[in-house]
């Protein structure tokens, strides 16, 4: 599924739905409350989606294919280091959720998906996929030496992941009032003192 493969009409809705989430919880996420929300009636927003489901596996892989193309273009950067790399990847991903915080709550938040099978395996899977991009950059520096290979490279990308997710969700709770890409990049430094070498 390619983001193209939305309409504008579709993304809108989607986004709607993404701020209601935040500010009202899963709990108030209706079809008759989003649309509501952009001014459509029901029936209008049927011809768009199907059912609640429906756009919140929608607006999971809208944001999957987003995060793909972002990466992708980050780790053709081959001249960079390792640590380069992280940093470009988590300054590029900790920025899309400054520029949209809303988009946090539903990524993060797993009791929204742990009934229903299809969405906690996409949740999954945008999380094995983003394992994937930082296990094969911990890789490159341990094979050119910048890495240290005291840790494993699945245990150092979950370190790095667990990290920045808890440092975004401490964004979270306090209301979007710490820099988050500067709190970032502190733990990505931390990290990096333990386990970069001088090479």
């Amino acid at each position: 599924m390619s983001t193209n493969n939305f309409t504008e009409r579709q993304i809108e809705i989607m986004e709607a739905a993404t701020l209601r989430i935040d500010k009202f919880g899963i709990q108030e996420l209706t079809i008759k409350n989003l649309a509501t929300d952009i001014n459509l009636s029901e029936a209008a927003l049927y011809r768009h989606f199907k059912s609640k489901n429906e756009i919140m596996l929608s607006l999971l892989n809208y944001f999957i294919e987003e995060l793909k193309t972002r990466l992708s273009k980050i780790l053709n950067n081959t001249d960079r280091k390792a640590s380069e790399l992280l940093i470009d990847i988590f300054d590029s991903q900790l920025k899309t959720f400054v520029k949209n915080p809303s988009i946090v709550t539903v990524i993060f938040s797993e009791s929204i998906f742990q009934f229903n099978k299809e969405l906690s395996e996409t949740v999954s899977a945008m999380m094995e996929m983003m394992q994937s991009y930082i296990e094969k950059i911990v890789k490159k520096g341990q094979e050119d030496g910048s890495i240290s290979k005291i840790v494993g490279i699945s245990t150092l990308t979950i370190i790095i992941m667990g990290g920045m997710r808890i440092t975004v969700l401490k964004w979270k709770l306090t209301g979007h009032q710490s820099d988050l890409v500067k709190d970032g990049r502190k733990v990505l430094d931390g990290i990096f003192k333990m386990v970069e070498t001088n090479k």
